[in-house]
């Protein structure tokens, strides 16, 4: 009978096992699947960062060593400086070049591209020399992160990257229709010497171009990678319920904002200071000639002024863009707090109301009843405790002091204290305007004549 009642019990649990194996055997196949297409998705940010950093290289930001400082200062001074300098100042034998050309307004274009060029290497040479290209870009500060969000940091920098592209070839197609018109009525010894001439200029300007243009696209691709984590911020306000947890998570955010500011703030500032600069005197200049001003000689004015307004376009949409999704977390933030203290969702709120139901509903039975019968029948209905009074409280205290929190430290892009938003864009844009006209109001004058 023994025997008998083990071999019918060994079935049941070889069986059991294997069940068990059965069901254990699917995860671990799902599991080595996730980690193999998180392995993946690494390698493929791994592989962008590799070749976004190969071409920061190739542009001169990388200033590691002593030799690559040389190469990269000594190339833009070359090719940046020194090369359309020569070409302007080199003497003609065309009759009435002034009209094709006029060297002040040259003079400015280059010296205004040169600095915006030396600025931005500067700036970014500096900050990737001291972090990496992961440190500068927050991809390797979030434990557990950088798997979580690795396609969308591959697709952001995959934006970049196209943004550029977009920005560039317009601005060259420009550049060049200006340089083959000028090279059709400027005529110089030879077609060889034109053609060389149209190369230097348009090589010149394209380098320096690019260099400014790639520092603003980084500056606008680190602020696109903090909105990707306060876009998960808010979606951490529906997962979680711990107040501790989204205080730490956004101080972690606030802090990377800093950083940012911090890093950017004199590249921002004098970009800003360059490009003013540079509009006021391209501003001088075009009232002093204004009867010699035509697209020939005065294009470079339009193609240069054209590239300078998209880098501060792009720095200042990038930096309001981050601000403003600062600053929104706190109205999300009232918006779960509203609904976890006023919703039916609340669980603390629906227990704190039915007992109060509870009790008026025991206090109305007492009066009812009259008899000890009764009150022997009647089921005890316990009063809520000043322990739960003050758990669901203090729950909703903490919530409170989360929102004011975030009221009161709002983050985002700072300039020494002033927030990078759209209120600072129309303070700016109101100040250029008032310049722009006591510029043109001290400069053209308007003749009647009686």
């Amino acid at each position: 009978m023994a025997n008998q009642q083990s071999q019918q019990q060994s079935p049941q649990i070889t069986t059991q096992l294997l069940s068990k194996s059965n069901q254990i055997q699917p995860q671990f196949e799902e599991n080595g699947d996730q980690q193999e297409e998180e392995q993946e998705t690494s390698d493929h940010l791994h592989n962008r960062l590799q070749g976004l950093d190969f071409y920061l290289l190739l542009l001169g930001f990388h200033q590691s060593s002593l030799l690559r400082f040389g190469v990269s200062w000594v190339t833009f001074l070359m090719i940046g400086v020194m090369l359309p300098l020569g070409v302007i100042l080199m003497p003609t034998n065309c009759l009435r070049c002034d009209l094709y050309q006029i060297k002040g307004f040259e003079l400015v274009v280059v010296s205004a591209h040169a600095s915006l060029a030396a600025v931005s290497l500067l700036c970014l040479s500096h900050n990737l020399r001291k972090y990496g290209i992961r440190k500068f870009l927050f991809v390797d500060q979030y434990n557990g992160h950088v798997e979580r969000f690795s396609t969308v940091y591959v697709q952001k920098i995959s934006e970049s990257k196209r943004s550029l592209v977009l920005w560039v070839l317009p601005c060259l197609i420009l550049k060049i229709a200006r340089e083959v018109i000028r090279m059709m009525y400027m005529h110089h010894d030879s077609w060889w010497q034109s053609c060389g001439v149209f190369v230097a200029l348009t090589v010149s300007w394209i380098y320096v171009a690019v260099i400014f243009l790639s520092s603003c696209l980084v500056f606008h691709l680190v602020c696109n990678l903090q909105i990707i984590h306060f876009d998960d911020y808010g979606n951490l306000l529906e997962r979680e319920t711990d107040v501790l947890v989204f205080i730490e998570e956004h101080a972690r955010l606030r802090h990377h904002l800093s950083k940012i500011s911090h890093r950017f703030r004199i590249f921002l500032l004098l970009v800003f200071i360059v490009v003013t600069s540079s509009q006021f005197a391209t501003l001088f200049q075009i009232t002093e000639f204004r009867d010699k001003v035509t697209f020939i000689n005065g294009g470079d004015f339009a193609v240069s002024s054209i590239a300078q307004v998209v880098g501060v376009i792009l720095c200042l949409n990038a930096a309001a863009k981050i601000s403003h999704r600062a600053q929104g977390v706190a109205a999300l933030a009232s918006r779960w707090h509203a609904i976890a203290s006023c919703g039916p969702d609340d669980e603390s709120q629906m227990r704190f109301s039915n007992r109060i139901g509870n009790l008026e509903a025991a206090n109305d039975l007492y009066r009812s009843v009259s008899s000890a019968s009764d009150l022997e029948a009647m089921n005890y209905i316990p009063l809520p405790t000043s322990a739960q009074l003050t758990s669901y409280l203090s729950s909703y205290h903490r919530r409170q002091a989360f929102l004011m929190y975030l009221q009161n430290n709002p983050g985002g892009i700072t300039l020494y204290g002033w927030t990078v938003d759209r209120s600072l864009i129309n303070t700016i844009f109101f100040i250029e305007l008032s310049l722009v006209l006591f510029v043109l109001g001290r400069t053209t004058v308007f003749t009647t004549t009686g």
